[in-house]
C-alpha cells in the first residue's frame, strides 16, 4: 500500500481550526459533565482532539467507547451494524454526545443513537468529522459537523483502508497508482 499517492482534502491545520469551532459550539450547549462516546475505530483521533478542546472550554466530560462495525476491510458498508464492544457507563438521565469519524449511510450512528435512547439518556446528540449526505440510508443529520465531504473514499486522521493510513495527520483521498 505504500506506493499509493494520497491527495490531501483537509489539512491538519484546517482540521485543527474546525475542531476549535466545534468545541466552542458544543461547550455552549452541553453540561459540564456530559458523557462522550466515541465510535471506534475511526473516530479515535478526532475524539481525542475534541475532548482535549472541550477540556480547554471548561467541560469535564466522562468518556466511554463503543466499537461498532459495518465496513470491515471494505470501502463500502455491509449494511449491517454489529456491536463489537459496548460501553460500561450508565447513560440514564445523562447528556450523551456520540462522536463518529464519518456520516455516510447513517446506519452506524443511527444504531448508536437508538441504543443510548433505549438506555434512558436524557439527550443524545452527535458530532461527526465528515458528512457525506449523498448515500444516506437512515434519516439522520449530525448535530455538529466538521466538514462536508465529497463522495470519495477517504483515509487519514483515524480513518483507514484495511487498517492502513490511520496515522496520517490530514484527511486524504487515495489516488490509484498507474496500472491499477
Amino acid at each position: 500500500m505504500s506506493d499509493r499517492k494520497i491527495e490531501v482534502l483537509f489539512s491538519a491545520e484546517q482540521i485543527r481550526r474546525r475542531i476549535a469551532v466545534l468545541c466552542r459550539d458544543i461547550a455552549a450547549e452541553h453540561d459540564r459533565d456530559m458523557l462522550i462516546v466515541p465510535i471506534l475505530k475511526g473516530s479515535f483521533i478526532f475524539a481525542a482532539d475534541l475532548i482535549r478542546g472541550l477540556h480547554d472550554k471548561g467541560l469535564r466530560p466522562s468518556v466511554d467507547f463503543i466499537f461498532l462495525a459495518s465496513y470491515y476491510d471494505k470501502t463500502s458498508s455491509s449494511g449491517e451494524v454489529q456491536l463489537l464492544r459496548d460501553i460500561e457507563t450508565e447513560v440514564a438521565g445523562r447528556q450523551v454526545l456520540l462522536i463518529d469519524d464519518i456520516l455516510e449511510t447513517g446506519r452506524t450512528l443511527h444504531f448508536a443513537m437508538q441504543l443510548m435512547r433505549q438506555r434512558g439518556a436524557r439527550s443524545v446528540q452527535s458530532c461527526v468529522l465528515l458528512d457525506k449526505p449523498v448515500r444516506r440510508a437512515a434519516e439522520l443529520e449530525a448535530d455538529y459537523v466538521g466538514f462536508k465531504c465529497p463522495q470519495l473514499f477517504v483515509v487519514g486522521y483515524g480513518m483507514d483502508l484495511a487498517q492502513h493510513y490511520r496515522e496520517l495527520p490530514y484527511i486524504g483521498h487515495i489516488l490509484q497508482p498507474e496500472g491499477e
